[in-house]
């Protein structure tokens, strides 16, 4: 009987401090529970929204390539120009691909100028970010000078990176094509350093060495 009566106590006590907690802190316990609740709300639109605009670019995408198929090339490019405004790290990067691929942009400065966009907007995967830089030096390697190719390039000529053997390619391409024979040569060579190394990359290179050689 004493033990029940305790613990009745004991019981009465608990609650008596917890609800004095609760009078303490509700104004507090009712602001954090509101904000985790916006907050939450405001977070599933967010992704909800974003997975609708995929969703859409991914739409656009595709009505893009139907018009390619019947020759509409005006209404694909407009299309396709907008996808890759958008910063999509999938959909902006395909886009302007295509349009490079399908030569729907004459004017090198727009196509210098949607590369930047792309390289400076967007958080790519560090490899797909090597290869845009890659892809506009070797669209600018018709023209662009000696210094704009090595501090473009240094990015993706570290060791271990998936795009250095194309890097140093390019390079070796360069200088040979401005005659610098000494300079193709040491990038050619130091391409072949590079242990397992594709084949026709490899190839290549020993063409390259072999042309120089007999010059």
């Amino acid at each position: 009987m004493t033990e029940n009566l305790f613990e009745a106590k004991y019981d009465v006590t608990k609650k008596s401090k917890l609800k004095i907690i609760y009078d303490k802190y509700k104004i507090l316990i009712f602001s954090v529970t509101f904000v985790v609740l916006i907050t939450f709300g405001a977070f599933s639109l967010y992704i909800e929204n974003k997975e609708k605009k995929r969703i859409l670019m991914s739409e656009d995408y595709l009505m893009a390539k139907i018009y390619l198929e019947k020759n509409k090339k005006i209404e694909a490019t407009n299309i396709l120009k907008k996808i890759v405004l958008k910063n999509d790290s999938t959909y902006s990067p395909l886009s302007f691909f295509l349009l490079m691929n399908q030569d729907l942009i004459t004017d090198n400065k727009e196509i210098i100028k949607l590369f930047d966009h792309l390289i400076e907007n967007n958080k790519h995967p560090k490899e797909i970010r090597d290869l845009l830089i890659y892809k506009k030096m070797l669209f600018q390697s018709n023209f662009a000078e000696e210094l704009e190719m090595l501090e473009y390039l240094k990015p993706i000529l570290n060791e271990g990176n998936l795009w250095k053997p194309h890097g140093l390619m390019l390079l070796g391409d360069y200088f040979y094509s401005k005659g610098e024979s000494i300079k193709a040569i040491e990038y050619y060579k130091e391409l072949l350093n590079i242990k397992n190394l594709h084949k026709n990359i490899y190839t290549h290179a020993n063409s390259q060495l072999a042309i120089i050689s007999n010059e």
